[in-house]
């Protein structure tokens, strides 16, 4: 299947019907978290089982955002059910500190290799796959991380960090993207999607 563009109108806000208008903004082809405004996830209007989601994006300085895959939005939070790809602006956030929390990374679980630097109001490529169990994130055109999200060791991770007090989180085959809104300016552009088979 061929991708296909993702734009303002297939998405919403975390636990609403509408476009949170009051925090996020769209601009030409950008979607744009608004600064100090509510915090207010971006949620696919759509359910996705196994994809290729491609997106730009832009961080200001210390900026910080994430990509979360297969959420279930019956959960409080998306990062209550759905893993994150982390974008960060590792040189100048706290969470640049720890590998775990780097740019790239599969937030809190596991490293992103090589590590992706940014450069503020510049846009750089991202992507998520998901194939079964399989997913990998992409930087700027190259793969920073491959793992199972049904390894032994990983689950073990997930049962004894962040995540333990949430019995269904990475658990679901399907479900929803989501954008995450951290209070910064994020930007995305040229989001699209690829259902594989």
């Amino acid at each position: 299947m061929k991708p296909y563009p993702l734009n303002a109108d297939q998405w919403r806000g975390w636990h609403c019907d509408a476009f949170p208008q009051g925090s996020w903004q769209v601009a030409g082809d950008e979607l744009q978290a608004i600064a100090g405004a509510p915090r207010i996830d971006l949620i696919s209007r759509q359910r996705y089982r196994d994809f290729v989601f491609r997106f730009e994006f832009s961080l200001p300085q210390r900026g910080n955002s994430g990509v979360f895959y297969r959420v279930d939005e019956a959960a409080e939070l998306a990062w209550h059910s759905g893993p994150e790809m982390q974008l960060l602006d590792d040189a100048h956030h706290p969470d640049g500190r720890q590998p775990t929390t780097r740019n790239g990374a599969l937030y809190a679980l596991r490293a992103a290799e090589p590590a992706t630097q940014i450069e503020y109001g510049r846009f750089i490529s991202g992507a998520v796959s998901l194939r079964g169990q399989h997913v990998e994130h992409w930087l700027a055109g190259r793969r920073v991380l491959a793992c199972a999200l049904d390894d032994p060791g990983l689950r073990e991770a997930m049962r004894g960090g962040k995540f333990a007090g949430f019995a269904g989180f990475a658990q679901a085959s399907e479900g929803h993207l989501v954008l995450q809104h951290h209070g910064e300016a994020v930007r995305f552009r040229r989001l699209s999607i690829e259902p594989v088979d």
